[in-house]
């Protein structure tokens, strides 16, 4: 156990061990492992957008064994997916990455301005397929957020009991918030903070713009020069409002760009204290070796930034 690990786990203190374990579990495995750094691979796009958004550009992705075989190959932290794609490899590849699984999903096929998802796997299911943590989405923002926050509340205490971490996808939508606003500083900041309120081990959020989406907010910030202009800059406030950095706070690395631009953004989220990035399709929609190619160099720039 390096002493940045056991610095993490300090931080949460109210979780028993088989939880502190599980986490552990994450925090020491893969090319990063010990370094408190971590990089994910996360395969929900299947469900979310459908099987040929997601894997008609690399048809190796419409085999689930594929996705393991890319996170190990690549060395990720963890690989996280709804049940289905889970169910297809965890005996196969048992023990050789740590498995976090989606408890709940939605589909592309109703769309809705107030977005909720659907429960589609339970804790029981983590724990029969030796999974290290459930994976949950919430909406900030949607009117349908009090019924997500009071699921995710149930699903991580059961989740607790048995010993497993808790990942949130904190990802504002809804009706009142306009699309610039989805990543605006001050939502993705408030998106963090509820994450982390809710009793995320890790939280994941979008990386955010210098856009200022509510104008109470507006107003704090230019009084108090909150800095805005650079990601790093804007990744050091998010980092923050989880509790001061004391949550594993990691950064999605949305649609597929080109790698220039992926690398680019991810050197700015290490500058500004990312715990990582959890990255899907700009990793599977690859090809293998270029997806493994462009996972190690991700995680050296977080080796090399956790480093200093």
């Amino acid at each position: 156990m390096t002493p940045r690990v056991r610095e993490i786990l300090s931080w949460y203190g109210s979780d028993n061990p088989g939880t502190l374990t599980n986490l552990a579990r994450i925090l020491n495995h893969g090319t990063l492992g010990g370094t408190g750094k971590m990089v994910i691979l996360p395969v929900d796009q299947g469900f979310e957008h459908g099987p040929a958004r997601s894997f008609a550009p690399n048809p190796s992705g419409y085999d689930p064994d594929y996705h393991f075989e890319l996170a190990i190959a690549s060395g990720c932290n963890a690989y996280a997916a709804p049940l289905g794609f889970i169910e297809v490899g965890a005996r196969k590849f048992a023990g050789e990455i740590p498995l976090i699984l989606k408890i709940n999903n939605s589909d592309s096929l109703f769309s809705s301005k107030e977005p909720i998802s659907a429960i589609t796997s339970h804790i029981d299911d983590a724990l029969r397929l030796g999974c290290c943590a459930i994976g949950f989405t919430i909406y900030p923002g949607s009117p349908e957020r009090k019924q997500m926050y009071e699921e995710i509340a149930v699903a991580a205490q059961e989740a607790k009991q048995a010993g497993l971490a808790v990942v949130i996808w904190s990802y504002p939508r809804g009706s009142q918030l306009s699309k610039e606003g989805e990543t605006a500083l001050d939502v993705v900041a408030y998106a963090a903070q509820i994450a982390a309120q809710l009793g995320a081990h890790i939280i994941k959020v979008k990386p955010p713009s210098s856009h200022i989406e509510q104008d109470a907010a507006r107003k704090v910030y230019d009084k108090q020069k909150i800095e805005v202009e650079k990601l790093s800059q804007r990744t050091r406030h998010v980092i923050a409002s989880a509790f001061a950095g004391k949550r594993i706070t990691i950064f999605s690395g949305g649609e597929a760009k080109e790698r220039a631009s992926v690398m680019e953004e991810v050197r700015e989220l290490a500058q500004g204290g990312s715990f990582g990035s959890i990255m899907g399709r700009n990793a599977f929609q690859r090809p293998k070796d270029e997806a493994v190619s462009l996972l190690k160099e991700v995680m050296e720039v977080y080796r090399t930034a956790g480093a200093k």
